[in-house]
């Protein structure tokens, strides 16, 4: 509206009968313009993007009768899973319930004390961990990286790293010493270049600030390839749009209906 005003200021201040008209519309510019802030920098973004995922048979994953207890306390039991290929599955249950536990038990950090869980042809698993245990606190971010994506050169580390917003003597900066938000990008990095064809997820938005959820949450929409999903975020659910859920710890399995959206936030 300023610029408008000014504009039509300079058409008006050259005619004597209008440039006292100009002047006044000049002012009320200046007055509109006193009043706003300054324009702000864009803050950075992370441009967080999941891995094309490799070919793989029509089932890469699968469980048949998990069972796990920790001492007395039995998390799982009989839990049976059919993951197809490019399927989006959602695991419920409240608090305690052993959604983590599958989901260590699937990407093999645990070891079922009874049942199996099967790879399918072709399986390649991402596993995100909502504790981070994925990455190693000793290790620097760029070295966590280059674990997770052996086949990059170090100028590519730095140039992911760089669009997960670890630019500079941040690549250097040992993991144990990261934020919370700061620990999921670098999780997340670290699946950019896996190949995974099957993404288990625990809590994927957990810790990230705003612009950056969007990111994981469009992310998530787009991917190709399977997921299974642990969360207590609706709007993940919308993203993911699931065609089945699992409920825990009966071990329940159903297809999605939007009955169950209500239960994700009392998961």
């Amino acid at each position: 509206k300023a610029a408008s005003l000014r504009a039509q200021a300079d058409k008006m201040r050259s005619h004597v009968a209008t440039a006292t008209a100009a002047k006044n519309m000049e002012r009320r510019a200046e007055r509109m313009l006193a009043g706003t802030e300054r324009a702000r920098r864009g803050e950075k973004v992370a441009r967080i993007r999941l891995p094309e995922p490799a070919p793989c048979g029509r089932m890469p994953l699968g469980a048949i009768s998990l069972t796990k207890a920790y001492g007395t306390h039995r998390v799982l039991t009989g839990v049976d899973l059919a993951v197809d290929r490019g399927s989006r599955l959602v695991v419920l249950g409240l608090n305690g319930a052993g959604k983590t536990t599958l989901l260590r038990l699937l990407a093999g950090r645990e070891r079922p004390d009874e049942g199996r869980v099967v790879a399918g042809p072709g399986l390649r698993l991402g596993y995100f961990a909502q504790e981070h245990d994925t990455l190693e606190d000793a290790k620097t971010v760029r070295e966590n990286l280059a674990v997770a994506a052996p086949q990059l050169t170090d100028g590519e580390v730095r140039r992911v790293l760089g669009s997960f917003l670890f630019g500079g003597d941040d690549a250097d900066k040992p993991a144990a010493v990261l934020s919370g938000g700061e620990k999921t990008r670098l999780a997340l990095a670290g699946l950019v270049h896996s190949g995974a064809n099957v993404l288990l997820l625990d809590e994927p938005t957990n810790n990230l600030d705003p612009a950056s959820r969007d990111e994981v949450l469009a992310a998530v929409g787009t991917y190709p390839g399977a997921i299974v999903m642990v969360t207590h975020d609706e709007d993940a659910i919308d993203a993911l749009r699931p065609d089945r859920v699992l409920l825990l710890p009966d071990g329940a399995e159903d297809l999605w209906s939007p009955e169950y959206r209500g239960l994700v936030a009392l998961a």
